[in-house]
C-alpha cells in the first residue's frame, strides 16, 4: 500500500459519500474489500487522521464517544475510524 493509494482512496471516498461532513471507515471496507493487513490499516488510518484533522475534522476511533448533531454516538466495534466536521 502506497501513500498515493491512500490519497486516491480519500478523494474517492469524499466523492462517493452522502455526507462529506461524516466520514466512516469500517473493518470490512479496509480489511476484507481492500485486503489490507493490520499494519497497513494502522498506516492508512494514521494518514487519514492527519489529512482530516488538517481539514478541520475531529477524528474518532473504535470505542470513542462523540457528539454529532446533538446526539452522543459511539464508534462501533466494526468501525475503525469516523471523521466529523462540525
Amino acid at each position: 500500500m502506497t501513500d498515493m493509494f491512500v490519497i486516491k482512496y480519500i478523494d474517492n471516498k469524499l466523492k462517493k459519500v452522502e455526507n462529506p461532513n461524516f466520514i466512516k471507515y469500517t473493518f470490512y471496507e479496509l480489511r476484507i474489500k481492500n485486503n489490507l493487513t493490520e499494519e497497513e490499516i494502522d498506516r492508512f488510518l494514521k494518514i487519514n487522521k492527519d489529512y482530516f484533522e488538517n481539514k478541520g475534522y475531529e477524528v474518532f476511533f473504535t470505542g470513542a464517544k462523540f457528539i454529532y448533531k446533538d446526539m452522543t454516538l459511539t464508534v462501533q466495534d466494526n468501525e475503525l475510524m469516523i471523521a466529523v466536521k462540525n
